[in-house]
């Protein structure tokens, strides 16, 4: 009995120049010992001005960001306090003003200004008895800004968070959403009704 042996073709195999594999070895380590473009110019950088650190705060305070503590974190790059304190107020603003012309500014030195902010103001939500009470007037904030550990940080005030109408009412329809004591739903909704009316 005669075996039968069976052959297929061989698939010819190209291996890569040593030197192709070694260029290649030498980019990705570098890749991963350079820091990227978020490392080399992270927020509050000395390079830009300290008026973008000011205006990202006042933006993510106007979304909210300071209403909750997970959302918090998002704010902790361009200040300088660990926490947030209780607030039992929050202003309710329609817009902000926060001037990049450095003549507006009051220059303490070359590392601290102080900034003026203007918000259009349109009355507070005082938390505990969930009441707004309308004001419509314009407000100024002096945020205190200087050069802390290499980067530009709001080291003062801390002033209540002032957040943007619509996304108060938001937040009030989302409380009202999860209440479970329907007392307490109707106070909310009697809530919603007085901001809408503040439009």
């Amino acid at each position: 009995m005669s075996a039968v042996c069976e052959t297929y073709p061989v698939r010819r195999v190209y291996s890569l120049p040593k030197r192709l594999i070694h260029c290649l070895v030498a980019v990705a380590v570098f890749a991963l010992a350079v820091p990227s473009y978020a490392q080399l110019s992270p927020s509050g950088s000395m390079r830009r001005s300290p008026a973008e650190i000011v205006k990202r705060y006042v933006l993510l305070d106007q979304k909210g960001a300071r209403l909750d503590a997970p959302s918090f974190e998002t704010v902790r790059p361009y200040i300088d306090w660990g926490t947030e304190p209780a607030w039992s107020r929050v202003v309710v603003i329609q817009e902000t003003t926060v001037p990049e012309d450095y003549r507006k500014w009051e220059i303490l030195n070359n590392l601290e200004v102080i900034i003026p902010v203007s918000f259009h103001v349109r009355g507070a939500v005082y938390l505990e008895t969930a009441t707004f009470v309308p004001e419509d007037t314009t407000e100024e904030v002096r945020f205190h800004v200087k050069v802390v550990r290499n980067y530009w940080r709001i080291v003062s005030p801390v002033i209540p968070p002032h957040v943007g109408l619509k996304r108060m009412v938001n937040f009030v329809r989302e409380a009202e959403a999860h209440e479970q004591d329907a007392a307490q739903r109707i106070v909310l909704a009697a809530l919603i009704d007085s901001l809408r009316k503040a439009k």
